[in-house]
């Protein structure tokens, strides 16, 4: 089971990235930000990794962060749920945020996602959220108590307006970061002229 490789990165594509480990190289399937911030890396990386087979066939699928992996076994661990579908899921939406609509039991969060339907979010709820809850210090800070409904709020309105879940709920961190009493409005005009100047 290759479970962690630390090497160069060879080459860096639209779905994988190829790293040189010591000579050999390995084709491994990341997130679309994962190939973002690894593209960038000029050093040695070390990227964690999960074997699937499918197939016959053998797929690596890597995460920097340990935490990634976790979600990313949680999510394989659900019916009908498979590693791509788990990897799509991680490209589209953040770890803060899917947790926070697994915990909140936020249907419409997680519906909004491409490939899960109505059925799909409600078995993702039901087979998530103990897990969810008793993996939290894997996580750290990444996994909130409860989902807050300010925040929820203004990522609704500026996917609503056509950005995307995980661009939304970035500069609504960045936003509310500098707000001592953020309310949704104020939030959401922020963050849209953050979107917008970007």
């Amino acid at each position: 089971m290759i479970s962690l490789l630390t090497g160069q990165v060879v080459y860096c594509g639209e779905s994988s990235v190829l790293i040189d480990v010591q000579g050999v190289g390995f084709d491994v399937r990341m997130t679309k930000p994962g190939l973002q911030e690894i593209g960038r890396i000029e050093k040695t990386v070390r990227v964690h990794t999960y074997l699937a087979v499918r197939d016959e066939e053998l797929v690596l699928y890597g995460f920097l962060r340990q935490s990634e992996l976790e979600m990313f076994r949680m999510l394989i661990s659900v019916t009908r749920v498979g590693p791509v579908l788990a990897l799509s899921i991680l490209s589209q939406i953040s770890i803060p945020e899917f947790a926070a609509a697994i915990l909140g039991e936020d249907e419409q969060i997680l519906t909004r996602i491409s490939g899960i339907g109505q059925k799909n979010a409600k078995r993702l709820i039901l087979e998530l959220k103990d897990k969810m809850k008793k993996k939290a210090g894997v996580f750290g800070e990444e996994v909130p108590a409860v989902a807050d409904p300010v925040r929820a709020d203004a990522v609704h309105a500026l996917v609503a307006l056509g950005f995307r879940q995980r661009e939304s709920a970035a500069a609504v961190e960045r936003v509310m970061a500098g707000m001592k009493s953020p309310d949704p409005s104020r939030v959401i005009k922020a963050a849209l002229a953050e979107l917008r100047e970007r």
